[in-house]
């Protein structure tokens, strides 16, 4: 499945699903909260936005940017939202506490999650960091530090308090903080400080991340509307990484704190880790996802004790809306 199958779909969704529900005269208005305010990371759905690929699938999107005080899934389930960006274990302990949220598709195959390290201090890959000080925020604690101690036998008294600036990992070269592979080498930059990204995707964490999640009622009731949106923000990824000037523009609008730099950077970065088009996805399947993948992540963290055993861990996504976008472009 190459890159140019995107096209192929695009314009068979232009000519046919896009086609048929602007004959309607009538786009669906369909609302979508992001993961934190505007930025590269959500490249797709401005893109999807700015180039109007929304309107050729008979969408009228508006996107509702996150922030430290919003809660994504509580906005779904209480219908101010039809779709929301997440990642895998947000899906899983839904499912736990009996929530009907499904992810419909993946566009990050690598978490762009990553702890930061100083140079020269031994700490080359993730294991490195058994025993070391680390600066983890509670969302961090309770995501991927339990895989971390049963993946490389870290332990609890290695957490050091985490207050959203840089400035205590800046001096104390003996500790590490968490990132984001995406934006740590632009704000190391800016302080001159000699330090790198481990990236825990390429340990082994497997979570998917800038996730596509709705709810069961949208599934049910309202396939078309959640076939199109999966259709219209996998062809913005696309568009984002061949011209991302007409949803940067939109970026800033939303955020206008938002600099053209780290834009730049923050594109760099998802191309060259492969944030977007590795595992399942490398053959430019923007936002596939598999049920190996799902069922891997899911005893990652049943042996971590984050999750319990016996959850029915497949209603936390469902594969038809993305196998869908994708299967003429299979070969």
């Amino acid at each position: 499945m190459k890159l140019w199958t995107l096209t192929r779909v695009a314009l068979a969704g232009a000519l046919l699903g896009g086609a048929l529900l602007a004959e309607a005269d009538d786009l669906t208005p369909v609302t979508v909260s992001t993961t934190w305010y505007a930025q590269a990371e959500h490249g797709g759905l401005y893109a999807a936005k700015a180039m109007g690929l929304y309107e050729q699938h008979g969408l009228d999107v508006t996107i509702k940017m996150g922030g430290p005080q919003v809660n994504n899934m509580q906005l779904l389930l209480g219908g101010a939202t039809d779709f929301s960006m997440s990642y895998s274990l947000q899906a899983l302990n839904a499912v736990q506490q009996g929530l009907p949220l499904v992810t419909v598709a993946a566009f990050f195959q690598k978490d762009p999650q990553s702890l930061m390290v100083h140079e020269g201090q031994g700490y080359d890959e993730i294991a490195d960091l058994k025993g070391a000080g680390i600066r983890i925020p509670t969302a961090g604690r309770v995501a991927y530090w339990p895989w971390l101690k049963a993946e490389y036998g870290f332990t609890d008294d290695q957490l050091r308090p985490y207050d959203y600036t840089i400035g205590p990992f800046i001096a104390d070269p003996s500790i590490a903080q968490q990132g984001y592979i995406t934006n740590d080498g632009y704000f190391l930059a800016k302080e001159d400080v000699d330090a790198k990204s481990l990236l825990l995707a390429d340990a082994g964490w497997g979570a998917y991340s800038a996730t596509l999640v709705t709810t069961r009622d949208m599934i049910d009731e309202q396939p078309r509307v959640v076939q199109a949106m999966v259709d219209a923000t996998a062809e913005g990824w696309a568009a984002y990484f061949e011209n991302p000037a007409p949803a940067n523009e939109l970026i800033k609008q939303d955020n206008p704190e938002m600099q053209d730099d780290l834009i730049a950077y923050s594109i760099r970065e998802m191309k060259e880790q492969d944030i977007l088009l590795s595992d399942a996805a490398e053959d430019g399947a923007y936002g596939m996802m598999t049920d190996d993948r799902w069922e891997a992540f899911y005893q990652d963290m049943v042996e971590a004790g984050t999750l319990p055993e016996g959850l029915d861990y497949r209603k936390a996504y469902d594969l038809r809306f993305i196998q869908e976008t994708w299967k003429s472009g299979d070969s």
